[in-house]
């Protein structure tokens, strides 16, 4: 394991994710899940995010339509609040489901749209 590119990918992960949602994730890690949190510290989050070719904006965007093209829609929720903490506005985010709809079909978009405002309630009330 490369111990710097885990590091910026532990601090890049906290910062798109929370690190409230990291080191809980973390901390429940045992000897069976532990060796993948580590993989996805240095290749995920210090690899591929640390990659400065493509701004975080970008790259939130591109995960929400990859997740929600192979339904996976805890981690679209998740990236979601990462897409808003890297500045994406709920603008962009109708327009981002918007190309979702098209392109993975009406009721992934519909998903979408219900985890989207149930996650605008949830910051209005912070």
């Amino acid at each position: 394991m490369d111990k710097e590119l885990r590091d910026k990918g532990l601090a890049n992960r906290k910062k798109v994710l929370g690190e409230e949602y990291v080191n809980r994730n973390l901390s429940t890690a045992d000897a069976f899940n532990g060796p993948f949190q580590e993989i996805l510290n240095e290749y995920c989050w210090g690899i591929i995010w640390s990659d400065e070719r493509l701004p975080w904006k970008t790259r939130s965007i591109m995960n929400l339509c990859i997740l929600a093209c192979i339904n996976r829609m805890h981690e679209w929720e998740l990236h979601l609040k990462g897409a808003l903490t890297n500045g994406l506005t709920k603008d962009e985010i109708q327009a981002v489901i918007h190309h979702i709809s098209i392109y993975a079909g009406v009721p992934v978009g519909v998903e979408c749209f219900r985890i989207a405002r149930k996650v605008f309630a949830e910051m209005e009330t912070k």
